[in-house]
């Protein structure tokens, strides 16, 4: 088998088992390149990511730049002559000379059925808009943002219970399969590289903390879907007076018609049902403001939550 000098990019979890993969694939990983570390925790202390522990306790060197664009940056990755860089959910755009830079170019895993969902949040909105399923695309990178041509791509359904942390263990693992067989096909040169269909393209935008706020004018499918879809981060929440709610696990309910949406509907002993723009959610696992998160009916025994209550 061809044994390809390798340097691998990457940073959270969803990038180890690709590192991993290269590890156990034969080929010569010479460096792996990841984020600073940053601070972590309640104590925020500071705390390598990922890829970075990994890395360390599989023998490689390691290196954290402050900026991709750095000539110092630059030169170490051309001394070490790589046939090949592999990228999988770096976080840093790369620039274009770093990317002409090996022979054979730059390799990205990305979490989507491309040209859909561009961006770094697919896995989260793919759920959210209701995709039967998705998956992961091995590309060629160039300049643009998840827009190279297309080497391979490997389905996986999305479930009616998928969160978007059940979902992202999935296709990460399905990351470093394909990436096997990218590889596979790079050394026995069957590659073949398909332009996307640029037309067909969605962006799936970065999330912020203050983006899990449930909207309840929403249908109760979205919402239901939001709401697995935010989950473990950034989280779906609303407000009860001036309590903030975190909302693990709802489902889809009938709901009478004239209720605002927000508003708690009399359901049965141990419910909460919330009306939305359609139809209503039960909700099914909730946590307080300071609290732990409970079932339902453990949380409406300490907490009531009175019929004709809005939630904002």
């Amino acid at each position: 088998m061809t044994q390809l000098n390798l340097i691998f990019m990457g940073t959270p979890d969803f990038a180890v088992p690709s590192l991993k993969a290269l590890h156990q694939s034969g080929h010569r990983v010479k460096l792996v390149v990841t984020q600073p570390d940053r601070p972590k925790g309640r104590g925020r202390q500071l705390a390598g990511p990922p890829v970075k522990q990994a890395a360390k306790e599989l023998g490689y060197k390691v290196i954290q730049p402050q900026s991709v664009k750095n000539e110092s940056f630059f030169e170490t990755l051309r001394d070490i002559q790589p046939d090949l860089l592999v990228v999988t959910a770096f976080g840093h755009i790369l620039p274009k000379r770093l990317l002409e830079l090996p022979p054979m170019g730059a390799v990205n895993l990305h979490a989507s059925l491309l040209p859909k969902y561009r961006g770094p949040a697919p896995i989260q909105w793919a759920i959210i808009n209701g995709e039967s399923e998705t998956g992961v695309t091995a590309m060629l990178m160039d300049a643009g943002l998840d827009t190279g041509e297309i080497l391979l791509s490997r389905k996986t359904p999305i479930y009616a219970d998928d969160t978007a942390g059940a979902l992202h263990d999935r296709l990460s693992q399905l990351s470093a399969d394909v990436l096997d067989d990218t590889l596979d096909a790079f050394c026995k040169g069957t590659v073949k590289p398909v332009s996307q269909d640029h037309a067909s393209a969605s962006y799936a935008p970065m999330l912020k903390k203050s983006d899990g706020r449930l909207d309840w004018s929403g249908t109760a499918e979205y919402l239901e879907r939001f709401i697995r879809g935010m989950y473990p981060w950034p989280g779906a929440y609303t407000y009860w007076n001036n309590t903030r709610l975190n909302i693990y696990k709802a489902e889809v309910r009938p709901g009478d018609k004239g209720y605002k949406p927000g508003t708690v509907i009399e359901a049965f002993d141990n419910e909460l049902r919330v009306a939305a723009g359609k139809d209503a959610i039960s909700i099914k696992e909730i946590q307080a403001e300071s609290g732990r998160r409970m079932d339902i009916a453990e949380f409406l025994k300490g907490s009531p939550v009175a019929p004709g209550t809005v939630l904002k």
